[in-house]
């Protein structure tokens, strides 16, 4: 069984920073992708920021030059650093994993619980 587990959310104020955390346990033999989706009320999730194992970046268009996806992968984790926040980021950040199990060909697609991120003054 695998788990994702965010962190780091929570209330912060028009052009402020928050860093998430996302780590990855359980039965896991290789992770592909790691990544961040969020979703805001009444609205689709949306791409943030994915990153291969090997340090390849994809961004949404929205957050192109105020967010930071890194990775530790000896650690299965991954992380996301915000800065120049705004309302229009308020959402609820998921941490995503694309990674094979052991014994699996397969990769599959695990999500967290997600954390809240709210911006406001």
């Amino acid at each position: 069984q695998v788990h994702l587990v965010e962190s780091g959310g929570g209330l912060v104020q028009p052009g402020g920073s928050l860093r998430l955390s996302c780590a990855a346990s359980g039965r896991i033999a290789s992770i592909n992708t790691m990544g961040w989706y969020r979703q805001a009320p009444g609205k689709q999730r949306d791409l943030v920021a994915t990153m291969t194992s090997e340090g390849r970046a994809n961004y949404g268009d929205s957050v192109k030059g105020r967010f930071t996806i890194s990775r530790d992968n000896a650690e299965n984790s991954a992380f996301l650093q915000m800065n120049s926040l705004k309302p229009e980021d308020t959402a609820i950040y998921y941490c995503t994993a694309d990674l094979r199990t052991p014994g699996s060909i397969w990769n599959t697609a695990y999500w967290g619980q997600g954390t809240q991120v709210t911006v406001s003054s």
